[in-house]
């Protein structure tokens, strides 16, 4: 399930393991691990029943090597490798950016799910998406379902690194943000003209539509995409980071194909 490939860029960003406390079983390989972590979000599958025959250690050592390593920032590290790339190839579209959330729901809870003041108390969580625009993610995040998407727009523009990789500044700003209805806020516009970003949004009350429909597809394709690990359909974890690192691997993920069939 990791190709040599996508293991020769994963490697190097693992911390070194800690030394072994107590004698006991050999230590599972890393990359072992990152396959059982692999197949739990892929198929949706609990933690405690990953099939032991496969040999990626038990649901409970995934577990604990996925915390370790979101911990460790390997994910966001190993999305910047992924984005040098796609920029030293002139493959990412810095003309403009395209936001967009989309809802899932969260039956166990979480951090995330308590209720701001005033707004009522919404089951569920909320995928935030900011991608270049083919459709690359730039930065993803993730927050209570009764959160407004507006609120969501510079943070997630704030998560996007500065992305080297060509002769030159690096960059980590688009020329155009596009985004629909829910983030219509005189406020947040004049925020990015501010920034040097040139405000699309789709305006309310305009019957005939926005006509943004041809360029901000690309968003709600990757949100699919995201939403194609089962993992991420529900969110089962009560724990805020392990669900967020599921979010930032199939971010990686999702970037990769774009490095392989790009580059």
């Amino acid at each position: 399930m990791v190709s040599d490939e996508l293991w020769s860029l994963i490697e190097p960003l693992l911390p070194e393991p800690g030394p072994k406390l107590v004698e006991g079983r050999p230590r599972v390989p890393d990359r072992l691990a990152l396959c059982g972590i692999l197949f739990v979000l892929h198929t949706g599958i609990q933690w405690e029943y990953l099939p032991q025959e496969l040999g990626f250690g038990s649901g409970m050592t995934c577990w604990r090597r996925l915390a370790a390593w979101n911990e460790a920032g390997v994910w966001d590290e190993l999305h910047l490798v992924l984005l040098k790339k796609l920029r030293a190839a002139k493959k990412l579209d810095w003309s403009r950016a395209v936001i967009d959330s989309s809802h899932v729901r969260g039956p166990l809870g979480g951090a995330q799910k308590r209720p701001q003041p005033g707004r009522p108390r919404t089951a569920g969580q909320q995928h935030h998406v900011l991608t270049d625009g083919q459709g690359i993610p730039l930065a993803v995040s993730l927050t209570g379902g009764n959160r407004n998407d507006v609120t969501q727009l510079l943070p997630l523009l704030d998560k996007v690194p500065t992305v080297a990789g060509v002769v030159g500044r690096p960059r980590r700003r688009p020329d155009a943000l596009l985004a629909d209805r829910g983030y219509d806020h005189d406020k947040y516009r004049r925020l990015l003209w501010q920034r040097g970003i040139r405000p699309v949004i789709a305006e309310r009350g305009v019957e005939n539509g926005s006509g943004l429909g041809v360029f901000r597809w690309v968003v709600e394709r990757t949100i699919a995409w995201l939403h194609g690990f089962r993992r991420l359909r529900i969110r089962w974890e009560r724990r805020d980071d392990i669900h967020e690192a599921f979010l930032g691997l199939a971010t990686c993920l999702i970037s990769h194909r774009h490095v392989q069939r790009l580059c």
